[in-house]
């Protein structure tokens, strides 16, 4: 078979991690003495950390008891995988990224050797054995999406269509040429994951997308995330960040993103597990803060995660009841993978971490990289494993890390990749086949398996199978069976055949997630005729204090607004006063005021028991955010006086720092109006050039994980990097939105580097105080 040579990989990942071979006492989960750890990891700091054949890496993993490891595919078949689709006969569709960091420095990173290739399980034994490239020559691919009769691909900047034909790509249709904007590999979209709703969302994304006849719909949706994203049994969403494990939303996605002013609504983006703590079973110390204390353990093991991956709520139908909607979490630099137990009470949707001390899956092998994880039609969770000694983004890469990289050999090879699956011991596992057949389609949508319900639905769809109508709505009757009829109604909804009464039925149900299932397709069967009805019926449900329902209601105000104004402001004004202390409420009242909330605060203010109420207080802080922004400066102006510093904003920090400077949740705090922007000139530039650590002080708040990442990376300990380009960015953001500082210059960004050189790890806020 021909070799394939592949590159480096990976985006999400914030930290490097470098650690030390292990034996098999480091193993154990008894505690072992710091000094003993710390003698093994220096002794063999300067071993190279050798490659290791696929089969022979399981043996170094530790699975949960009752479960195995069972390799599906390897190189050369597969290299550098980041994401991939099954489709109807359970053959994988992989994106390789070739081209992300082929050394230290990056060289060759923008050469278009990526691809779509599909693998095959010809003798089906279970390991794919037959490898077909799909689509090759791309740059950096990292998402795609079947659908109808095509694929979708994410190729930044562009999100690409291809017409498949016996499987062969075709005629290619830009979809979205803004699907990236700014941020580095690091940070640009990805995902394109087909939710229940059918919808397409992404997580480091406020983008969805739709197809309609020949036609793509591109909505404004909340922003998820970071890499990665899953849905439960409800078409709930859920994601993370690097340092978060698991994040997620209490509604329907396509809920409450009305509001541009609107940093955040209440349901969306909540912290799922808040529990971060991670437990590898070797010594980690090459994660990007190793040095700083809290980081690693005594027994310099990583305490929390640094770079969690894309999660996945198991929906498979192998693993037994207990691991019902389990999620499951990949933390590469540590070479684990976490379970997290679910938890549901009302709207709200919280869980923990199945155990204390261990994780479901770790392993000792260092290159081992679970980056991404799937359900699959035979019931297994897939893992993809990009089996790299390195995942760090030149942008980040400190002195440091480079010289671990040196140290332990860890750039070569490239040619790696592995993917995996976990079956309960000793089970015989077969994929689910997709039928052409309608009726038996429609039967699979009561499937025990979540993927197989997901695809039957999709196809049903992608087919325009219009015989199934009689079929599909008998299911939905089925509400005994809230998960088969929640498939009926958004295949309804997708063939454009969902009806207004069966709509309103569904909320009358007891089951919150089946009446979620209504609120949420209600847009799609609002119109000049039947929004009277709703009006009617969300007026009842406030009547009758259904305080469960009120956001919903709250949410699909916009909708009646398109046809009845006041109608919808009188619902919103209810609402408000009789929930003025529900954060749900309140935000979703808020999400239909664009641009219009100091109009609505007039009107319901009186109307309010006192100013301090929780609708008050989140109102207010979004039209003293509104009355900011107003004061803004011209970015436009500052785009041509500073044009290399603008450049440098929009792909280096916008992402973490929001293209308002106002910060974005749980990565990164505010640069409009902070003391560290418009102060001491040497520290920012210190900042800038190497990074810094928290916790920090903002304007009188202390930012600090999990709220904010715990760690801003460095740009100056790339040498090719620009003094000019760096002090064009100072300026930038000390003359952006309402701070006007005076400019930065070239020669003080030189002075800086020149003092500071040498200088290896992030600065401290006490560090900083100290210039």
């Amino acid at each position: 078979m021909k070799k394939y040579r592949y590159s480096l990989l990976f985006l999400t990942i914030s930290f490097t991690l470098i650690y030390c071979k292990t034996n098999k006492q480091t193993i154990s989960k008894q505690p072992v003495a710091a000094e003993t750890v710390k003698q093994e990891v220096q002794q063999s700091q300067a071993v190279a950390s050798p490659i290791i054949p696929g089969e022979e890496a399981i043996k170094k993993m530790q699975v949960e008891e009752g479960f195995e490891v069972k390799l599906v595919a390897a190189e050369p078949l597969v290299s550098a995988p980041v994401a991939m689709v099954f489709d109807d006969l359970a053959r994988m569709w992989v994106v390789e990224m070739v081209g992300y960091m082929p050394d230290t420095v990056g060289t060759g990173e923008d050469i278009p050797n990526g691809n779509i290739v599909m693998l095959e399980d010809k003798d089906k034994d279970g390991v794919y054995d037959q490898r077909t490239v799909i689509i090759d020559s791309l740059v950096l691919p990292r998402a795609i999406c079947l659908i109808e009769n095509g694929i979708l691909v994410a190729e930044p900047t562009n999100l690409w269509f291809y017409e498949l034909k016996n499987g062969k790509a075709g005629k290619r249709t830009l979809v979205d040429g803004k699907y990236t904007e700014g941020g580095n590999v690091e940070h640009q979209p990805n995902g394109l994951l087909r939710a229940m709703d059918n919808w397409i969302y992404n997580a480091k994304s406020d983008k969805r997308y739709r197809r309609k006849g020949e036609k793509w719909l591109i909505e404004h949706t909340h922003f998820r995330g970071q890499w990665g994203i899953s849905q439960d049994n409800y078409g709930r969403l859920y994601y993370n960040n690097n340092s978060q494990n698991l994040l997620g939303d209490y509604f329907s996605p396509g809920l409450g993103a009305g509001n541009k002013n609107q940093k955040g609504v209440a349901g969306f983006n909540e912290k799922t597990v808040a529990n971060n703590k991670v437990y590898p079973i070797h010594p980690t110390p090459g994660v990007n803060r190793g040095y700083m204390k809290g980081i690693l353990d005594d027994s310099l093991r990583l305490n929390e995660f640094t770079a969690a991956a894309a999660p996945v709520v198991y929906r498979g139908d192998l693993f037994g009841k207990a691991y019902e909607s389990n999620s499951f979490v990949p933390e590469p630099s540590a070479n684990l993978i976490k379970r997290n137990l679910p938890g549901e009470k009302g709207i709200v949707v919280k869980g923990e971490q199945a155990y204390k001390g261990k994780e479901f899956l770790a392993s000792t092998d260092e290159r081992f990289r679970p980056v991404s994880l799937y359900n699959a039609p035979d019931g297994a969770m897939y893992i993809l494993d990009m089996y790299r000694g390195i995942i760090q983004h030149k942008t980040y890469l400190t002195p440091y890390l480079k010289s671990q990289i040196g140290k332990r050999e860890l750039t070569q090879p490239l040619s790696c990749g592995r993917i995996y699956k976990i079956v309960p011991k000793g089970a015989k596992t077969q994929p689910v086949p997709i039928p052409d057949d309608a009726s038996r389609l429609v039967k699979l949508l009561s499937h025990p398996n979540g993927w197989v319900r997901d695809r039957a639905q999709q196809k049903l769809i992608d087919g325009k199978y219009n015989q199934t109508l009689p079929a599909l709505r008998e299911a939905l009757r089925q509400t005994a069976d809230p998960i088969l009829a929640s498939h009926a109604l958004w295949t309804l909804e997708g063939l454009n055949s969902l009806r207004t009464e069966e709509v309103l039925a569904l909320m009358k149900l007891p089951n919150w997630p089946l009446r979620m299932q209504a609120f949420a397709a209600t847009p799609s069967v609002i119109t000049p005729t039947s929004y009277k009805v709703f009006a009617s019926a969300f007026e009842t449900m406030i009547n009758e204090n259904d305080s469960i329902a009120a956001p919903c209601i709250a949410f699909l105000c916009k909708n009646i607004e398109t046809f009845d104004q006041p109608a919808a402001n009188t619902l919103l004004v209810r609402l408000a006063t009789k929930y003025p202390s529900n954060r749900y409420v309140a935000d979703a009242v808020i999400s239909n005021l664009h641009d219009r909330e100091e109009i609505f605060m007039s009107e319901v203010s009186p109307l309010l028991p006192t100013e301090s109420t929780t609708f008050s207080k989140q109102l207010q802080r979004i039209i003293t955010t509104v009355r900011s922004a107003q004061a803004n400066r011209n970015p436009e102006l500052l785009k041509k006086e500073f044009p290399k510093g603008e450049a440098l904003f929009t792909s280096v920090c916008q992402t973490c720092h929001g293209p308002d400077g106002s910060g974005v949740k749980s990565l990164a705090p505010p640069l409009n109006q902070s003391e560290w922007v418009t102060g001491n000139k040497e520290k920012l530039i210190s900042i800038v050039l190497f990074g810094l650590t928290g916790p920090v002080k903002v304007n009188g708040h202390v930012y600090q994980t999990p709220e904010v990442s715990g760690d801003m990376p460095g740009i100056g300990y790339d040498p090719d990097m620009p003094s000019e380009d760096i002090a064009q960015l100072l300026s930038f953001i000390r003359k952006s939105w309402r701070n006007n500082a005076d400019k930065v210059t070239t020669e003080e960004v030189v002075k800086t580097r020149q003092k500071l050189s040498g200088r290896q790890k992030a600065f401290t806020e006490s560090e900083l105080n100290n210039i």
